[in-house]
């Protein structure tokens, strides 16, 4: 099991400041971790909010199936053994435009929201990450909005 997934670990954050490639995996998962830990906040584990991580990582990336669920796989393990989001939200400020981060913040309200359900612990994520990310409060309440209304609960 450790193997495993220190096989994924060395496929998706490879030595990220040795190779262009590296950084790339690298990336991937901090994107990945972010859109995970909303789904983990909720107390509820429901497939929608997985299919709605795995949509977002599949638009962002472009990815195949298998390699989505092994990059989600190692978020997840990512996630429960990390102990802050600075690793994550740093890597992005440092690669994406701001357009991006903002994207990024809509496509966290849209996993929330893909249970048809806000929970409170959710919206704390959100909020946590965003502020992390410099996406201003007004950005993120047009994430939020738009979502909302993709999810037709607006």
């Amino acid at each position: 099991m450790l193997k495993t997934l220190k096989d994924l670990f060395d496929t998706f954050a490879g030595p990220a400041e040795e190779s262009p490639q590296g950084r790339d995996h690298a990336l991937k998962l901090a994107t990945a971790v972010l859109l995970v830990e909303v789904m983990r906040a909720d107390p509820q584990r429901h497939a929608e909010e997985r299919q709605s991580v795995l949509a977002s990582l599949r638009d962002k990336f472009a990815l195949p199936d298998d390699q989505l669920a092994q990059l989600v796989e190692l978020a997840e393990h990512a996630a429960r053994t990390a102990s802050d989001y600075h690793q994550f939200t740093s890597r992005i400020n440092d690669c994406f435009s701001h357009p991006e981060k903002i994207r990024i913040v809509e496509q966290m309200w849209q996993v929330a929201y893909a249970d048809d359900h806000l929970h409170a612990n959710e919206n704390h994520v959100i909020s946590k990450i965003a502020g992390l990310l410099h996406v201003t409060h007004g950005e993120y309440i047009g994430a939020k909005l738009r979502a909302k209304e993709a999810a037709s609960l607006a």
